[in-house]
């Protein structure tokens, strides 16, 4: 393999816990510092959500996310920033009448789930392909707010990740792509281990690689227990690879880590014994076709 491997930390995400793990950063100040650590360690970008301090739960708080990108750029303007915009598409059903959202309920309009790019304007943002049930939660994607969303990140000149949990995701995005909605080089991420969405394992993995479109720039990443394996499989795959505190709890079994930047550390030893080498953020860049100086 002659080409660099580009390594995501997903830092926080909104499904992890401080329960599941005590090191989770939860607060902008947190969730940045946790970042440029991330950075400093090796990793070439960091997949940022930002989370309510006082419920620790996952949020749209535009606030949040000012405070928490500008700490991270006082500090490192080289790092790839990469938002989610995932939040906004959970749907929990009334148990007397399905129809009424429940509690925990956060489906919401597609502007109001890119605003934080069209403001900050992140190198990367993401756009799930996904409607599933989630936990407690359904997950609700439909292609025409998908195709509003996908409208205003490329209007902010954002590249968008595009987000697969299955098989139909992957069509779907294909569909999108055949009607000029989404562009190419694809840049993909393959989601495996989620409950009920595609099984983390490598027979899963190659089949979706093989259905990925020509020029595809992708990784995959697993959940909990098959962090670690799914990454090595990534990246011998020929992939990308993506680690980080909102995919795992643990460094080994039975051991929390302790950080974000610890996690990258053993990603980048795995990638380096299988005899590959990570990309700097401007070599990422590079790989991704995203400018080197940005222009807001």
């Amino acid at each position: 393999m002659t080409s660099k491997t580009i390594l995501t930390c997903a830092v926080t995400g909104n499904l992890m816990t401080p329960e599941l793990n005590p090191h989770l950063p939860v607060t902008p100040t947190q969730i940045a510092e946790q970042a440029l650590d991330a950075a400093k360690a090796g990793a070439s970008i960091v997949h940022l959500h930002v989370r309510d301090p006082k419920t620790a739960k996952g949020s749209m708080d535009l606030e949040f996310y000012r405070e928490m990108v500008g700490r991270i750029r006082d500090k490192n303007e080289d790092i790839i920033l990469n938002l989610t915009t995932g939040e906004g598409g959970r749907f929990v059903p009334s148990l007397d009448d399905p129809k009424v959202a429940a509690p925990g309920s956060t489906l919401c309009a597609p502007e109001k789930r890119v605003a934080h790019i069209e403001e900050l304007r992140p190198e990367i943002c993401t756009l799930d392909f996904n409607t599933m049930w989630s936990g407690q939660a359904s997950v609700i994607n439909a292609p025409w707010n998908l195709e509003k969303m996908a409208g205003l990140i490329y209007g902010a000149n954002v590249k968008p990740e595009i987000e697969i949990f299955d098989s139909g995701d992957l069509h779907m995005a294909k569909d999108f792509l055949a009607r000029g909605i989404i562009k190419k080089p694809l840049m993909v991420q393959i989601v495996l281990g989620v409950r009920f969405g595609a099984v983390a394992n490598s027979q899963t993995m190659v089949y979706l690689v093989s259905q990925l479109p020509t020029g595809t720039q992708w990784a995959a990443f697993g959940i909990g227990k098959t962090a670690f394996p799914m990454l090595a499989q990534a990246f011998l795959l020929g992939g990308h690879v993506r680690i980080g505190m909102e995919d795992t709890a643990y460094i080994r079994k039975g051991e929390h880590c302790t950080s974000n930047a610890q996690l990258v550390e053993k990603g980048i030893s795995i990638i380096d014994s299988l005899g590959g080498a990570i990309a700097t953020p401007n070599e990422a860049r590079s790989i991704l076709g995203i400018p080197a100086s940005r222009v807001a």
